[in-house]
Formats: C-alpha cells, structure tokens, sequence
C-alpha cells in the first residue's frame, strides 16, 4: 500500500472538513424532515424535495474539496515548495540530465540512446525519460487515479506479467502420528497474464516555456500528462475490454453469489430492478459486505460513483442513523457502514442490471501494472510554433484474485 499523508495542519484542509460536517448535519434535518413528511402524506413537498437536493449537493461539493486539498497534499508541485512539495526520491546523475533537459529544449539527443527496443512488439519509438521524471509521472498518476490508490501496482520490465495462482488450494488432511499418509490431490494452478498496453498524450509547449530557466521540464511534462493519463487508465481499471488496454473489474464474468466458478465474479441483488430495494435497502449493502471472506473484509471498501454516493447518503439503520458517515478528520475518507468508500466517476450509474456497486479488498482483488520506462518524442514540425512531445508509457491491468472483488448487481434477484 502506498502510503497516505494527513493534511491536518493545513488550513484549508480544517476549513473543507469544517464546511463538510455542517453541510452534512444540514442534510440531515432536512432529510429527516422529508422523512417524516412522506411518512404523514405518503409525500414529501416540492420544496422540500428541492433542499434536501440542494443540501446534497453542498455535501458533494465539501466532499470534492477535501479530496482535492488531499490530493494536493501529495502531489509534487514545480515551485519544490509548499503543501505538496516532496524531495524527488531519484535524482539523475548531471550529465544525463543535462542530455535530457537539452533535448526538452533544442531536440539535441547527444548522450540519450533511443530506445525503440522497450519491447520488440512496440513500434512506437522515443527516448526513455531519466528515472526521476518517470517517478515524477508515477507519483502524479498516483495521487490522481482512485484506482492506483486502492489497487496494488507492480513495475515490471516485459511487455506481460505472469502470475499463477491457485484455483483450488492444496488438499490436506489428519492422521495419526504413525498412520499411512495417502497422497492428497495437488493443486490446481492456472496462469493469470497481465499485457501492458500503449497509454500516450501529446502535450504542447512554446520554445519560450521550454527556454526558461524557472521551469522544472521533469515536473512540467509530467503535470500535462496527469489528467489525460488518470483520466484513461481509470475508466480502463474499471470497464476496460482488455483489448489494448487494461481488463476493468467490471468487464470480467459474473454470477450470483455462491454459484460463481473461478474466473467469475460474485454479485449480490439489490432486491429491484434498476434500484434499491424499497423496503431495508441497507440489508443488502450488508449482504454485500459479507460476500467475500472474513480475510477480505479487514481492507474492504466501497467502489461507486457520486450519484450512487447521494443516493445511499440517504439510508438509515434500524436505528434511525445515517449509515453515511463523512471524513472526521482531514486525510480520511467519508465511510458508509463503516467501511471507506472510493468514488470514482467511471463507475456505471444505477439502473436495470446495472453493477453500480463494488466492495471488497482492491489490493489483493486488482493488479496494475506498468512497463518500466516512459518514452517522449519530440516533434517540433507538426503544429509549429507549438512544440509537441509524444509521451508514451505502458499499462496493463486485471483482476488477480476474484474472492476478494464483489458487485452489487440491480436487478430484484
């Protein structure tokens, strides 16, 4: 696991949970209110629907802004100073960066060694950027990407990863201290592969930007390619075909919980057709929890998209209390039944036979991984008086252990 920093000191970050919690227990009257309307008129008001609504949204919008100072807090920033700043953990000998940073400027490849050969299939061609701007991307897409920070991620230098793993588990048995011992039927192993995939952006910079002294190329590269790369990798992690690009969890077969073979992923009904189930709906939020396996629940969580987090923001217990809890403190995430919730956009919205709900343990449920060496072509011809620099990287992803992932299927059963 990667490891997470608390902000707690940071002003911003106090002001963003300060302003989450009052907007939360503000939506907790007026939810309460609407409630208890609907349970006199069989209705709530308009208007009231409207501000429980609009309340809802403040709770996003306080949330969002938590997430983002957190984020800030562990993403590098050029200046090298300030909440995010960080040592960079590699540091280039002199001579090669100073061949990296004259080809950033001027395309002067004297001391770079073009490496076409990253992998005999890739005929996508570039120099290898030195260690310290890679670290720089990682870091980046690590604080950007929801599912780098849940997943585990493994650096390898093919073009596939290989894992066996164990279907069955190996047989044992009791036998007395001098009784025969017969031979047990040996595991069952198959062979998960991982492919990595090309991912690339192609940011542009002027010649004046590249000539100025001020500016870190290593931090500027890798904060353009941020967001174009976080933006694909994730809705690859989550929906992906596999097919040039990562295998999203979601994209793997699937079957009712208990009747799922290996290979499947089990799924938990919501008890309605394209919704929650009207009566007890939080009883099937607890069904899905206690899906996988005692040793997958420790490190489980809760993986959908903000429309589904405002739906089931609305849920109480038995008891009457929200099963919705926000971050107490700057650093933590909001948790729903106890247990952290993960939003990520690219998570499917409810509806009929939708798998809008994941829970489990990521970190032994996802594998990620990335090919070492990010390679960058500079291409100062094609939208002159722009300079372009083709960066590409490989990625490639998939589930590599189906007890630990389950999804929450709508549908009645």
């Amino acid at each position: 696991m990667k490891e997470i920093k608390t902000v707690s000191g940071h002003p911003e970050a106090r002001a963003a949970m300060h302003e989450m919690m009052a907007a939360f227990e503000a939506f907790k009257g007026a939810n309460d209110a609407r409630l208890d309307e609907i349970e006199k008129k069989a209705s709530a008001d308009a208007l009231l629907e409207e501000k429980v609504a609009r309340i809802d949204q403040a709770v996003a919008s306080a949330q969002a802004r938590m997430d983002r100072v957190l984020s800030e807090s562990r993403r590098p920033i050029l200046s090298g100073s300030g909440l995010g700043a960080e040592p960079p953990a590699v540091v280039a000998a002199p001579e090669a960066k100073a061949a990296w940073d004259g080809y950033m400027k001027s395309g002067a490849s004297h001391g770079l060694e073009l490496k076409a050969g990253l992998s005999s299939a890739s005929n996508s061609a570039g120099y290898v950027v030195p260690l310290e701007t890679e670290r720089a991307i990682e870091r980046r897409l690590m604080a950007g990407s929801p599912m780098r920070e849940i997943a585990t991620v493994r650096t390898v230098g093919s073009g596939v990863f290989r894992k066996p793993v164990s279907t069955a588990g190996v047989q044992a048995g009791w036998v007395a201290e001098t009784a025969a011992r017969p031979e047990t039927d040996p595991a069952t192993l198959a062979l998960l592969e991982f492919s990595s995939a090309d991912l690339y952006a192609c940011p542009a910079a002027t010649q004046s930007l590249l000539d100025d002294a001020l500016i870190d190329l290593d931090e500027w590269l890798a904060a353009e390619v941020e967001d174009a790369f976080a933006a694909q990798e994730t809705a690859a992690f989550v929906s992906g075909d596999g097919v040039n690009k990562p295998k999203g969890f979601l994209a793997y077969a699937t079957a009712a919980e208990g009747t799922q073979t290996w290979g499947q992923i089990g799924t938990v009904a919501s008890g309605a057709a394209g919704a929650f189930a009207s009566a007890s709906p939080v009883d099937r939020l607890i069904d899905l929890i206690y899906a996988p396996k005692a040793q997958y629940r420790p490190n489980g969580r809760f993986v959908m998209n903000r429309r589904t987090v405002s739906a089931v923001r609305k849920f109480k217990d038995a008891d009457g209390n929200y099963v919705w809890s926000p971050a107490t403190r700057p650093g933590e995430t909001a948790s729903l039944l106890g247990y952290p919730v993960t939003e990520i956009e690219t998570m499917p919205d409810v509806a009929a036979n939708s798998l809008s709900i994941a829970f489990g343990d990521f970190t032994r449920g996802y594998l990620i991984v990335d090919r070492a060496g990010v390679r960058v072509l500079r291409d100062p011809y094609s939208a002159k008086p722009y300079v372009l620099f083709y960066t590409t990287k490989r990625v490639g992803g998939g589930v590599q252990n189906f007890d630990a992932i389950k999804l929450m299927k709508f549908a009645a059963s």
